[in-house]
């Protein structure tokens, strides 16, 4: 899952903005406060070495922002909590996805087409190999899709329209399909990893989705498994990667080390004095670290800094009232002041998002006549009154409404400790809801604990990122009204809402291509019913948070049409992968 880091200070509802000059003095602070967590000597004037003498400083790259906790999976199969870098740098997909050029880019398969309206016939490279020795063929991908059967993979929903599998010889895997999905298909092909037969085979299935793979975690990918601690996921090169030869790539760094990020505070401070090469935490004050004595730089010099990478959205549990009433739901949408979010938590580095959560890339597929009908603002008059028209209304005088039996309502916001603009962001939704009427309390439990309630069901209020970089619009309605609702929703429709209309809705995009004026149909009707329904609440959109010290490491990506700088899990196969062959160690 795509996730969004904190941020330092507390900012509430009635903060004023933050000057220029207290964001400097912070930034000083914390890198007197920072400690060395990775167990490496990575300061500056350190010797080239770490602290056991394993990890040469100019051929290891220290990474943060992935891991809020020690690793403990490698399991490519489950929706999320995986150890940075098991997705993308130990096991790989059949295709990359572009997100320039919004094409496929071939990675472990050759060529791929659709042979007939049914059939879709992929070619898999010559001389794959597992990074054991053994090669790597099309019964790998078979046995791969055929896992997909347990309810706990990830890419279960496949076998929705998916009919067969077959391995016809070592490098040709054919497909049919009961249903055709051009688009749902093309998505499947880029964003999960293809696993080994050999290693996998004897797993019982039913405990694929808790199923760790601490010992095999053995993939095809241009880097293999090290180490680990608490603190820390190491990463070795494969010097035998299929791809040197294949895709004349050369990975730079023979080390990458992503330590597990305790706090913003520790981060902040580690990037600034080089420690760390690549912060993908979200960090204060870019403006000073940018044009400060740090040698830090981001994607682009100037304001927005961050590539935009998805859409914060706020999840209710609909199967927990009031939540499951609509009319409670659109009613808080109208309460949350997305903009003070933006300007006092963000710093105006992220903006508020379209009612309808497309990102603004998308904007021609947004329909403005069904947003001027049933979209929605930050308007907590208008909230209170479409309460009260409800039956909510505050019976005992104290400020907050009870529902229409009475009861007295209290809501919990869940959001992970030490992510610190989504924990300031979670004060500012409670203290602007509280002006409508509505009592949220901001909680902070660890981030596995929320990761285990959200996909349990387990929760009042989360907030989930949706990550909107993908070839469709599809993935964003797959996210929002995806059915069945398992006991587990690893990786969408986590409120648990269900729709049957707007699942039929989203399973026609899957197979309309984007290119096709008839998509528009689909597409307006399902804005219609989010925004009358509000399964989810659109806040505002994400950057791809990424600051880069010149420490150690130079050459970072730079620039429309360069590689995603990021260690985001689910960023590698849209050709983030490509910066570890470009970024050069410093003399």
């Amino acid at each position: 899952m795509l996730r969004i880091r904190g941020r330092t200070a507390a900012v509430t509802s009635s903060a004023p903005r933050r000057p220029a000059r207290r964001r400097s003095l912070l930034v000083a602070s914390v890198l007197v406060a920072a400690t060395t967590i990775s167990g490496v000597t990575t300061a500056s004037s350190a010797s080239p070495q770490s602290a056991d003498g394993q990890f040469p400083r100019n051929e290891s790259l220290i990474t943060s922002g992935t891991q809020w906790g020690p690793p403990s999976s490698w399991n490519p199969l489950q929706g999320g909590g995986q150890a940075m870098g098991v997705r993308g740098l130990l096991y790989e997909t059949l295709f990359l996805f572009n997100p320039w050029t919004l094409e496929l880019e071939p990675w472990l398969a050759e060529s791929g087409s659709w042979t007939a309206e049914d059939t879709y016939e992929l070619k898999l490279r010559a001389g794959l190999t597992w990074q054991d020795g053994e090669p790597l063929t099309a019964a790998d991908v078979a046995f791969t899709l055929e896992l997909g059967h347990e309810e706990a993979v990830k890419f279960t929903n496949v076998w929705t329209y998916l009919e067969s599998v077959e391995a016809v010889d070592d490098t040709t895997v054919v497909f049919t399909f009961s249903d055709p999905r051009a688009g749902e298909w093309d998505n499947f092909l880029t964003s999960n990893q293809i696993v080994p037969q050999h290693l996998w085979a004897d797993i019982p299935l039913d405990e694929l989705g808790t199923y760790a793979n601490s010992d095999n975690p053995i993939g095809s990918g241009a880097y293999r498994y090290h180490s680990t601690t608490e603190t820390r996921m190491v990463w070795e090169r494969n010097d035998d990667w299929w791809g040197i030869e294949a895709l004349g790539l050369e990975m730079k760094p023979r080390y990458i080390i992503d330590l597990v990020n305790p706090s913003n505070e520790v981060a902040l401070g580690l990037i600034s004095r080089g420690d760390v090469d690549m912060s993908n935490n979200f960090l204060p004050g870019i403006q000073q670290l940018v044009n400060g004595d740090f040698g830090i730089t981001t994607f682009y010099p100037e304001e927005p800094y961050m590539l935009s990478a998805n859409t914060a959205m706020l999840i209710p549990n609909t199967n927990t009232p009031p939540l499951d009433d609509a009319a409670f739901r659109r009613a808080l949408a109208g309460s949350i002041d997305t903009e003070l979010i933006a300007s006092n938590v963000y710093g105006g580095i992220v903006r508020p998002a379209n009612p309808t959560g497309l990102l603004p890339s998308w904007d021609r597929f947004v329909d403005a006549d069904v947003v001027a009908a049933n979209g929605f603002s930050f308007d907590p008059e208008a909230a209170a009154a479409e309460l009260e028209a409800a039956g909510y209304v505050d019976t005992d005088g104290d400020g907050f409404v009870e529902t229409p039996e009475g009861e007295a309502i209290s809501l919990s916001l869940i959001t992970p400790a030490g992510w610190t603009d989504w924990n300031q962001a979670a004060q500012v939704i409670a203290d602007s809801a509280a002006q409508a009427g509505i009592r949220v309390e901001s909680e902070t439990p660890s981030s596995q604990e929320v990761d285990e309630r959200r996909n349990s069901g387990d929760f009042d209020l989360v907030m989930n990122n949706w990550n909107d970089l993908q070839n469709t619009p599809w993935t964003y309605y797959d996210y929002l009204f995806r059915l069945p609702v398992q006991d587990t929703q690893s990786n969408a429709n986590f409120a648990r809402y269900t729709n049957d209309e707007a699942w039929e809705l989203t399973q026609l995009l899957g197979r309309t291509a984007v290119t096709d004026p008839a998509i528009q149909e689909p597409l307006s009707r399902l804005q219609e019913i989010a925004l009358t329904e509000m399964p989810a609440i659109p806040m505002w959109y994400n950057g791809l948070w990424s600051q880069v010290s010149n420490e150690h490491w130079t050459n970072w990506p730079t620039g429309d049409g360069a590689p995603f700088p990021t260690t985001w899990s689910n960023f590698w196969e849209k050709g983030a992968i490509y910066w570890l062959t470009q970024v050069e160690p410093v003399s």
